[in-house]
């Protein structure tokens, strides 16, 4: 977003009233020599949906690699709740309440679903419980039996999956890049009350990337 290009849609008043749970800081980096960022500050507070929005090419994911810690800025800072984490690594950010969604909802397709809740119960401590699995399963609408193959699932449901493994951990922060690519409109309804539940009920700061911007308006109608 060197250039500018990109926008955010949030409702009003939300950060200048209350404080921003996850942020970040005159951020700027450069990829092969060339500038990606320059300058970009944004921060979500709880219980905010934030949307970023921007031509393919603005640097939107490369934003969220830096905001999750899979890349370091050249310069700028993150900051989680008044504390600065820019040097922590991914998995030290997802203990701390970090939580994120790719593009392309990528499943191990040899497992079944019972298995790939199970590997993110015991991904770390504290270990969790099938009961909180089968919590987070209800919490997104995921409705598929638990020897049902992860690979057999379509877009939104491994979504759901994929997200409902998040939830266990009740991050405070959920980033999602393009969470409606490859679904229909009324999955997009779906995810809508989804993102929207995140927020609402759960108290999560949620910023998301999306070029679909039939579900970004639902939250800017809302706001308007």
């Amino acid at each position: 977003m060197p250039d500018g290009a990109g926008a955010v849609l949030a409702p009003p008043g939300s950060t200048t009233e209350r404080a921003a749970l996850f942020a970040c800081e005159d951020i700027h980096i450069r990829l092969g020599g060339r500038p990606i960022l320059e300058g970009i500050s944004v921060g979500v507070a709880a219980g905010e949906i934030l949307g970023v929005v921007g031509p393919n090419g603005a640097g939107k994911t490369t934003l969220f690699e830096i905001l999750s810690g899979r890349y370091t800025p050249d310069r700028g800072r993150v900051v989680l709740d008044g504390r600065d984490i820019t040097s922590l690594k991914l998995f030290a950010r997802a203990r701390l309440g970090l939580g994120r969604t790719y593009q392309s909802p990528v499943v191990p397709d040899a497992l079944t679903v019972g298995e790939v809740f199970q590997a993110a119960r015991q991904a770390f401590p504290p270990y969790l419980t099938e009961f909180q699995a089968e919590w987070a399963a209800e919490k997104v609408g995921l409705r598929v039996g638990m020897s049902v193959l992860a690979g057999s699932l379509e877009a939104l449901n491994r979504r759901k999956l994929l997200l409902a493994c998040l939830l266990m951990r009740r991050p405070r922060v959920v980033l999602m890049d393009e969470p409606a690519a490859g679904l229909i409109n009324s999955e997009i309804d779906e995810l809508d009350s989804i993102i929207r539940h995140l927020a609402r009920e759960m108290n999560m700061a949620v910023m998301l990337v999306e070029h679909r911007l039939e579900l970004l308006s639902y939250f800017e109608v809302e706001a308007a």
